[in-house]
């Protein structure tokens, strides 16, 4: 595995951290690593990458191994034509697990991130020890609390258009900002240097096009899958506490309900005065649930 050299733009530099490239299912993987310990995996959500995590690695590193991949498509790995659904991205990240020798680790995942680690977790339980999930809702929404919400999701319609979604993330960079600024509700946490970056890497062609597969994907596989219910012969038997943000712009509180019937030990906890980026806006919160979570704790 070596050290990566990127095309198109630099790497982001932050203390502590190293980079490699890891093939599995044909397409090599960007993985950003920090600290020693046992391991956390990091799926960075839209539009984000591995430096979306660069507020919660000082706070993790010193007892965890933190392995924060750029899922394909996204940050610096590659961005194929296809495999852009849920049950590619999922085979991805335990191809990944299998290629650095990870038998078990923890799991922290964010927006589309956090979806992807969900079916990880349903897929390969046994894999997985614990899961944070941030700002995304569980496989088992109740629809009568989020069809009313669904209007939240109108910027998706755009993103999932053939041709038009890659068209409006590569040349009005200005609506990939307005959702990065509409997901925090102190603005002033995105600082001008991180979020021309993400906004850059959306904008090159390849991403662009990776970005507008993983809305369509989503809505035309995902969405048929909740509405028809076949989650519902799933059952989730991972530790997992979801964080949702009070003030999400996309996912409001009331969507975010627990699901007895369908996990072993889930907790949904909401964090005042906060949107869609809670690793943004909250990571000391973040952290430190994690490490309850990781430890047993409550």
């Amino acid at each position: 595995m070596d050290t990566v050299e990127s095309p198109a733009q630099p790497l982001p530099e932050l203390e502590g951290v190293t980079h490699r490239y890891v093939e599995v299912r044909g397409v090599r993987l960007h993985v950003a690593e920090a600290g020693q310990g046992e391991p956390v995996v990091l799926l960075h959500g839209f539009p984000q990458h591995w430096y979306g995590w660069r507020r919660i690695i000082p706070l993790l590193a010193d007892r965890y191994r933190l392995i924060c991949v750029d899922q394909r498509g996204f940050g610096w790995s590659d961005a194929p034509r296809t495999g852009y659904d849920t049950d590619n991205r999922v085979a991805d990240v335990l191809a990944l697990l299998d290629g650095m020798g990870l038998g078990q680790v923890r799991l922290i995942g964010h927006d589309w991130g956090a979806w992807t680690g969900f079916h990880v977790c349903l897929r390969a339980p046994e894999r997985i020890l614990q899961y944070l999930a941030l700002n995304m809702l569980h496989p088992w929404p109740l629809h009568r609390r989020l069809m009313p919400q669904s209007w939240r999701f109108w910027y998706t319609a755009l993103l999932e258009q053939p041709l038009l979604g890659r068209w409006m993330l590569r040349r009005r960079p200005a609506f990939t900002s307005y959702l990065m600024r509409r997901g925090v509700v102190d603005r002033t946490v995105w600082s001008p240097e991180a979020m021309a970056g993400f906004v850059r890497s959306s904008q090159e062609p390849d991403r662009a096009r990776a970005g507008e597969a993983l809305h369509r994907a989503f809505a035309l596989r995902d969405i048929a899958r909740l509405m028809s219910g076949r989650y519902k012969r799933l059952r989730l038997t991972t530790p997992t506490v979801v964080l949702g943000g009070e003030r999400d712009f996309m996912l409001p509180p009331g969507v975010l309900t627990d699901v007895p019937r369908y996990a072993d030990d889930l907790r949904i906890e909401i964090v005042p005065g906060c949107g869609h980026y809670l690793h943004e806006e909250r990571p000391d919160l973040v952290a430190e649930t994690a490490r309850r979570l990781f430890t047993g704790g409550k």
